[in-house]
């Protein structure tokens, strides 16, 4: 039997995708009574759009008009079996859904992450691993509820070094006073055991949604990890490479929607770097749904001013990730500033070697560039070789 979000989809076809039609109907279960307008303002979607919804979700079932829209007692049903509602404290999540401060009331949270955070294993510079402060972390996780792909999600953290798993599986406990929730489900992919074990730790203490897998992101992603996730996390290496490999591998995993959200903390960098950066997001067919400025903060991270920003990214129909092989580009910050490296154009073939002493220092320059014989912009890198450096060139982002 379909859905209600399948059965309204099948009629509405919006090219926003079906995460609006969800969020609409759970507006109408968190507030009954709302008026069509208002639903139009919170999902801001055209008031004839949402309109249009509301009644795809009547005829279904699901929704009915009664001094405004309400969900009827077999939708009210459905939405807590399905996505697994029952039992949360509405209180909470309207003043975390809708206000700025949020320390108040997750003060019993943040003291528990407090705890953990200092115990956390010492970090591995030699694969760009930094620690973020507790706040940062449930900070990020507040972000995933406001943009309604925490509660019933399957939630993926492509790398987890700042325990956003954790902030995640004690946010939903916060949520879910009364326990009993069970549909959210957490998972971590990471290449440090270490992490992984201090992690399945944590949740088997506290009971908390959360399974680890150690997983190298330079190979392939394994074929069950494909097509599974509603969002997901990461803070990747902050070189071009890094972001662009870390994020290929979290699009293989998630379902094949439009408006699935992905979560990127990256460091603040040049216009140059960052014309590279977005240009990469076009050619992997994502948008930029929204940018926060020094949203991410870390302990000792002095190169980085301490801080990070954070990009809200969101699929398209034409959503596909740029690595989808074993990667064997120089990845991590370290490998970057001492190989020099051929990439050939991908059009005319042409060679040009790039490292501080190549024709082009960056990638991320050649591909702002393009190539000098064609003008093409998309490269394959055939090979790389260390370089002598005159001192060690210090990590872009924290020391233990």
């Amino acid at each position: 039997m379909k859905s209600y979000i399948e059965q309204a989809s099948e009629h509405t076809r919006l090219q926003e995708g079906t995460q609006v039609i969800e969020q609409l109907l759970l507006e109408c279960y968190l507030n009954p009574g709302i008026s069509t307008k208002e639903l139009a303002r919170r999902t801001l979607l055209p008031t004839p759009v949402a309109a249009a919804i509301k009644r795809e979700l009547m005829k279904a079932g699901a929704l009915m008009q009664d001094r405004g829209v309400r969900c009827t007692s077999s939708g009210l049903a459905w939405i807590e079996r399905e996505w697994g509602y029952r039992g949360l404290d509405r209180s909470l999540y309207r003043d975390l859904l809708h206000e700025t401060e949020w320390t108040e009331g997750l003060e019993d949270v943040l003291s528990i992450l407090e705890e953990l955070f200092p115990l956390r294993p010492s970090v591995d510079v030699q694969i760009d691993q930094s620690k973020c402060t507790p706040e940062t972390s449930l900070r990020r996780a507040i972000l995933c509820l406001k943009q309604h792909a925490l509660i019933g999600k399957k939630i993926l953290c492509v790398g987890d070094d700042d325990l956003v798993s954790v902030s995640i599986g004690l946010l939903l406990q916060r949520l879910f006073p009364a326990g009993g929730h069970r549909v959210t489900q957490v998972d971590v992919l990471d290449i440090d055991e270490r992490f992984l074990g201090y992690i399945e730790s944590i949740a088997k203490d506290r009971g908390l949604p959360i399974r680890c897998r150690r997983v190298d992101l330079r190979e392939p992603l394994p074929d069950n990890l494909h097509g599974q996730y509603d969002c997901f996390f990461t803070d990747p290496p902050y070189t071009l490479q890094g972001m662009s490999l870390f994020i290929s591998r979290g699009i293989q995993a998630l379902k094949r929607e439009k408006g699935l959200p992905i979560f990127l903390s990256f460091a603040h960098k040049s216009p140059a770097f960052m014309l590279a950066m977005q240009r990469e997001f076009v050619r992997m067919g994502l948008t930029v749904g929204a940018n926060f400025p020094r949203f991410n903060a870390y302990e000792g991270a002095e190169m980085i001013a301490n801080r990070s920003q954070m990009f809200i990214l969101r699929t398209t129909d034409q959503t596909m990730p740029e690595y989808r092989e074993a990667f064997t580009d120089a990845l991590y910050t370290g490998e970057v500033n001492q190989t020099l490296r051929t990439y050939r154009c991908k059009q005319c073939s042409r060679d040009v070697y790039v490292g501080k002493q190549g024709e082009i220092a960056t990638i991320e320059q050649l591909k702002n560039e393009g190539c000098a014989g064609c003008g093409h912009d998309t490269f394959e890198m055939i090979a790389k070789k260390p370089v002598l450096q005159e001192r060690n060139d210090k990590d872009d982002r924290t020391t233990d």
